[in-house]
């Protein structure tokens, strides 16, 4: 069970088997199905990417599993690599000190809530972490979470993109708060966006943020 995408990538890992597959916004008709197929003792894998447990679909399954007034049911939750740590890998070193994630996406949390917890990440000095930052209906967000950090951050401020991190079509580049504009119509849905404290620094290509390590 899966969204199509997810599921696409594991094709060969699955030959012979029950598949269901639809596309955003059906999550929980999804959940709610594996949920009835496993009550008919089938052994259901719901398929996130990243980790399950980070913006998936562990937390909808649990959920919908509690609600629905059957027995408990033997959920399994296999851990992955999400999204932002392959992409930190990509970039260097960007996630050695406190961090934040935010999602961009208002189809489940309300803009002005985004934009509160943006601008408190941005004033705590936290790494920040930008999942779903652009689709093709969301054009402006990203700009405006930018323009909230660089009120905290100077211009220079490290930034990475990574598209499509440990997948066919990867890319990385890293640049700066002022310098992201000539990326910005590179981010979709497949980019992740990582902004770096008033310590992250760049060299060659890499992101740092220091831990706080003495060094002689």
């Amino acid at each position: 069970m899966g969204y199509t995408r997810y599921v696409d990538l594991i094709k060969a890992l699955i030959p012979g088997k029950e598949v269901y597959v639809s596309g955003m916004t059906f999550e929980a008709e999804r959940c709610e199905k594996a949920i009835a197929l496993a009550r008919r003792g089938k052994r259901v894998a719901v398929v996130s990417s990243g980790d399950a447990g980070i913006y998936g679909m562990a937390g909808l399954v649990m959920q919908l599993a509690m609600n629905d007034g059957g027995a408990p049911l033997d959920i399994e939750v296999i851990p992955g690599v999400p999204a932002f740590v392959a992409s930190a890998a990509l970039l260097g070193a960007p996630l050695m000190h406190d961090f934040a994630s935010i999602s961009l996406s208002d189809l489940l949390t309300p803009w002005a809530k985004i934009e509160e917890r943006v601008e408190a990440a941005a004033k705590a000095d936290f790494v920040m972490i930008l999942y779903n930052p652009r689709s093709s209906k969301r054009k402006d967000g990203l700009a405006r979470a930018l323009d909230i950090v660089a009120g905290y951050r100077r211009p220079q401020t490290p930034v990475g993109l990574v598209r499509n991190a440990a997948r066919q079509g990867e890319e990385a580049v890293v640049t700066t708060i002022a310098g992201f504009a000539h990326y910005y119509e590179k981010v979709d849905m497949l980019s992740i966006v990582i902004i770096g404290n008033a310590e992250t620094f760049a060299s060659g290509g890499r992101m740092i943020t220091p831990r706080g390590y003495k060094i002689t």
